[in-house]
């Protein structure tokens, strides 16, 4: 019978497997992995939390809170399965949404296909009203035409709305009266006013933004709420909270109204582990790297810090996080961590192409059927089935014993669809799938690194996820980085990020002004009342106003410019030489984003300000000396032919479990076997472990 008192659930959902960690006020962890249940992903968190409560003898009902991350609302765009959704905008700019940014991610190709808006034309309806950009209005609403709007609403069945009136930004007064005519007509239907989710300037940014969340809205409400349902069954009426693209933490109540914040809930939850224990082990700068069995995403953290952005792009199958690549997906302009991702994880799938070319990815294979070595009905050969060939992971089973596999059949499979059309040997072909998989992730960190100046070989590389302690040594080689570090619970470890994240609330507002003209009475004015509805929302979740931290920011460009850069606002402005320094501030910024910065004379002007409240996580330091459920190596498989290339072919390598490493280096070839991953150390490389029990492999 557990003992402790008090703990706190993380709950990751994947494409492949649904993690949970249980960590205890004293600091130690448990965890448990079971195949993810689609469609129905809340079953896979019931059977999870009901197994590891059996397991530990725990009652559920003393769990103190649940913090989840989902893939929900990402999946619903990528697979174009939101709801049924209308817009609303002012007369004469229906076709904002249609004609977005002038952007093309592949130049010179002249057969490109931007993606259908996730409003068609014929849902997107016009009102006569205009607010012009200092908030005064010009045509005042014309309530019939929006009475007439409605009906077509009514008649069509949409089942969300968006709206979005041109400067709302400036004067919200529009759509607030559309807003009240619209819930007490169509009291069902699922709104979101462009005021509310976005009260900042470019229409365009704006509109994509409202739409996205009013597409995903009716979808993710339901989902949570029946995700209540199914926690109240098992006695946990503790409170649901989840993960923002940002890193922070929110109300299910925050995320059911606002859940264009929760679009990159799952990735997040990694990066923030990552950010967490590194500094604790004395790594400040490292790339994270996670791979899952859907996607593979990278994110660069300098000096311990997070790196953020207000501007992303979703839906558009590879993100590489770069303005020189955007078009191909959905505008998301809101606050989120800063990183990049590809469509290759254990599950993707690989085939041959024309011309006997390899392909890997982006689709993949899932959780069902899953890969051939699964043995649940797959037939197409995934990295997952190549790395049990190569012998990089067990050949018999996964997670402790829970996830069987049949490696037998992998091969068979792998032969007649790869190896024999390509006439090579089994053991060949399959590293050269594995070797076409690194270089698909290694795009990934190029993206956070070198194509924004930065140089891999200057940082580490925290390898986690399912898959990604597999492949990392191998990447790490091709990108000249010298270390890499795999932590504790690599396989478990977005979902013990999950409670790292401290409760965020962000704000913003245009605020567009040359900062020679900033009064500054109107400037803390400003502030202070974004401040105070941070401090509102908070407190709706239930959180008090005390231990909450305020940071200040301010979007800023030379006058003229199309883009802008945030910088930190002091925290104290009473004067309007306080102002000054964010000049030098944005300069700086600008010369090392770009590689130079305007002369002292150029006009700086404000764009937008952000206010972004937190409060702390209270959690003592980590405690690992409780093992996870399961063990990754029960000594039936102390050494296995692992094949490591045509530079070392196969080799008879030790299978280790993390706690037989020691402080003294040892050298590959090794593998690391875990309840929840696998760690290749392949010949060139040695292996030690540090003081806080991560892995650190030394690249040669």
């Amino acid at each position: 019978m557990v003992e402790k008192k008090l703990c706190n659930a993380g709950v990751d959902i994947g494409g492949t497997f649904t993690d949970i960690v249980l960590l205890w006020e004293d600091g130690t962890v448990n965890s448990k992995k079971v195949l993810s249940t689609p469609p129905d992903y809340a079953l896979g968190i019931v059977n999870a939390m009901t197994q590891l409560g059996k397991e530990l003898s725990l009652p559920l009902s003393e769990i103190n809170k649940l913090v989840h991350g989902t893939t929900v609302a990402t999946n619903l765009i990528l697979e174009g399965k939101g709801a049924r959704t209308a817009l609303l905008t002012t007369k004469g700019f229906r076709d904002v949404l249609e004609l977005r940014r002038i952007r093309i991610p592949r130049l010179y190709d002249l057969f490109y296909e931007r993606p259908n808006p996730l409003v068609p034309r014929h849902y997107r309806l016009e009102v006569q009203e205009r607010i012009d950009a200092r908030g005064s209005v010009l045509t005042p609403l014309n309530e019939e035409d929006l009475h007439q709007c409605i009906v077509k609403l009514r008649a069509a069945k949409v089942e969300a709305v968006a709206v979005c009136f041109l400067n709302s930004f400036a004067q919200p007064i529009h759509e607030r009266r559309a807003g009240e005519l619209i819930r007490q007509s169509l009291p069902d239907v699922y709104l979101s006013l462009s005021s509310d989710v976005l009260p900042e300037i470019r229409e365009y940014e704006r509109m994509s933004t409202t739409c996205i969340n009013s597409y995903v809205g009716p979808i993710v409400k339901q989902y949570l709420d029946s995700l209540t349902l199914e926690l109240a069954s098992l006695k946990m009426l503790c409170p649901l909270l989840i993960m923002q693209s940002s890193g922070g933490i929110m109300t299910a109540q925050a995320a059911s109204q606002a859940p264009a914040h929760m679009i990159e809930s799952g990735p997040a939850a990694g990066v923030v582990a990552t950010s967490q224990l590194m500094q604790m082990a004395g790594y400040l700068d490292v790339i994270s790297f996670d791979m899952g069995g859907t996607t593979a995403k990278a994110a660069l953290i300098e000096k311990g810090k997070l790196s953020l952005t207000s501007e992303a792009e979703v839906g558009g199958g590879i993100n590489l996080s770069s303005k020189l690549t955007m078009g191909r997906g959905y505008t998301l302009k809101l606050p989120m961590i800063d990183l990049s991702e590809v469509g290759a994880g254990g599950g993707s799938i690989a085939r041959i192409k024309r011309g006997m070319a390899i392909e890997v990815g982006p689709d993949s294979a899932g959780a069902f059927p899953g890969p051939v070595c699964y043995d649940r009905g797959g037939d197409e050969i995934t990295v997952s089935d190549v790395n049990v060939i190569l012998g990089y992971i067990n050949p018999e089973y996964l997670a402790g014993g829970s996830v069987p596999l049949n490696a037998d059949k992998a091969r068979k499979v792998f032969e007649k669809k790869i190896a024999a059309p390509l006439g090579k040997d089994l053991l060949e072909a399959a590293y050269g799938i594995h070797v076409v998989a690194n270089a698909r992730m290694i795009r990934a960190v190029k993206a956070v690194t070198t194509y924004r100046g930065r140089d891999p070989r200057d940082f580490s590389l925290v390898a986690f996820g399912g898959s990604g302690p597999v492949h990392a040594a191998h990447m790490a080689r091709s990108l000249g980085i010298r270390r890499v570090i795999v932590p504790v619970l690599p396989g478990l470890f977005s979902a013990l990020g999950l409670l790292l994240a401290d409760v965020q609330h962000h704000s913003v507002r245009t605020f567009l002004r040359r900062i020679p003209d900033v009064s500054m009475d109107e400037l803390n004015a400003l502030l202070s009342e974004m401040e105070n509805e941070g401090r509102s929302q908070l407190a709706k979740g239930g959180h008090k106003n005390q231990g909450i931290l305020v940071e200040r920011y301010a979007d800023l460009r030379y006058q003229g410019q199309a883009f802008e850069l945030t910088v930190s606002l002091p925290h104290q402005l009473s004067h309007q030489r306080d102002l000054l320094g964010l000049e030098e501030l944005f300069g700086q910024a600008h010369d090392r984003e770009y590689g130079h910065r305007a002369s002292d004379n150029e006009p700086v002007e404000i764009v937008n300000l952000r206010v972004a409240l937190r409060i702390p996580r209270t959690t003592n330091g980590l405690d690992f000396s409780v093992r996870p459920l399961g063990n990754g190596n029960n000594g039936n498989h102390r050494t296995r032919q692992v094949y490591y290339g045509p530079s070392y072919g196969s080799q008879d390598t030790a299978v280790l479990s993390r706690w037989d490493l020691t402080e003294k280096e040892q050298p590959g070839p090794l593998i690391v076997e875990e309840y929840d991953s696998t760690t290749l150390v392949p010949p060139d490389c040695r292996v030690v472990l540090d003081q806080c029990g991560n892995i650190v492999l030394n690249i040669n």
